[in-house]
């Protein structure tokens, strides 16, 4: 009987050291593209430019000071992505695609590896000669950027709405809880000419996190009760919605461009019902200017390298 019970006691371990190891495989999934999202597809869709602007990004920044909330204990991981410089670059990128793109982004995140690079390549061609005898020629000059997109991630607010509802009948019940988060993001354009600022917007993004629970109690003897709990907690990923409020804030920076005449759409009319529907969201009502008689922009940019 001891020895019945001790290889009892011994499969016992050996299958929870089996569940502890299983799941990490059973759930492994492969990798993916980044998710596409509205907001890029938005992007995606706009009506090529008149002609397309060289821009650079030099940094964007958290700006929050935030860190990620937690209600137990000190977190010293910060609330957002540090990584919003790529993420702008990229949105800019994506920008016209299905069409024309509207941008040429120039490397400025990492200049100083990019001028170390270029110095190697002049040392090799100092002191090395081509096929035919004759001295490389020089490496030549790095594309300028007439415009500076920049701007921060600025706020991100934690807890701005938290609620909760539960029911229970007979030992049967279940609750739901949820909290609203919410990140803001500021961009804008800057004339490497001039140093004036040629846009400016702002865009908001909300954050939620939803848990559902459940259980049950019921009684299946005498002196026996039976206890069942389930739950299950999801949380929308903060790189997520700053990505998409990254996007959404490019799309507007676009748009507002055109409707105060600093660049415009090659497809006009396209142009015009854009300007349009983003004046009507942005102040209420449709502004007497975003016309079909007033066209909302010219051809190239001010400050244009």
């Amino acid at each position: 009987m001891a020895t019945l019970r001790s290889f009892a006691a011994a499969s016992c371990l050996l299958a929870l050291a089996a569940c502890g190891t299983a799941p990490a495989t059973m759930l492994a999934e492969s990798p993916t593209l980044g998710r596409r999202t509205e907001t890029v597809d938005s992007l995606r869709s706009l009506p090529g430019p008149k002609s397309q602007l060289d821009v650079a990004v030099f940094s964007f920044l958290d700006q929050t000071g935030q860190h990620r909330p937690n209600n137990n204990f000190a977190e010293y991981s910060f609330a957002v992505t540090q990584g919003g410089a790529s993420i702008l670059i990229n949105a800019l990128m994506e920008a016209g695609r299905g069409s024309r793109p509207w941008f040429r982004v120039v490397e400025r995140n990492r200049v100083a590896d990019l001028f170390q690079e270029r110095q190697i390549i002049r040392a090799n061609r100092a002191e090395n000669m081509g096929p035919d005898g004759r001295p490389l020629p020089p490496i030549g000059p790095l594309r300028n950027a007439g415009l500076i997109v920049t701007g921060g991630i600025i706020a991100y607010d934690s807890n701005v709405l938290t609620s909760g509802f539960g029911a229970s009948y007979l030992g049967i019940g279940a609750s739901t809880e949820y909290r609203r988060d919410s990140v803001s993001v500021f961009l804008r354009v800057v004339s490497v000419l001039t140093g004036e600022v040629l846009v400016s917007v702002t865009t908001d993004k909300t954050i939620y996190s939803v848990g559902l629970q459940g259980g049950a109690n019921r009684y299946v003897g005498f002196n026996r009760l039976l206890q069942i709990e389930g739950g299950v907690t999801t949380n929308e990923p903060r790189q997520l919605a700053v990505r998409q409020a990254i996007e959404k804030a490019v799309h507007a920076m676009i748009v507002e461009g055109a409707s105060r005449g600093f660049w415009g759409f090659e497809d006009e009319a396209q142009g015009r019902e854009l300007v349009r529907e983003y004046e009507t969201t942005r102040d209420g009502q449709i502004p007497p200017r975003a016309t079909a008689d007033s066209p909302p922009g010219g051809a190239t940019a001010r400050g244009g390298a």
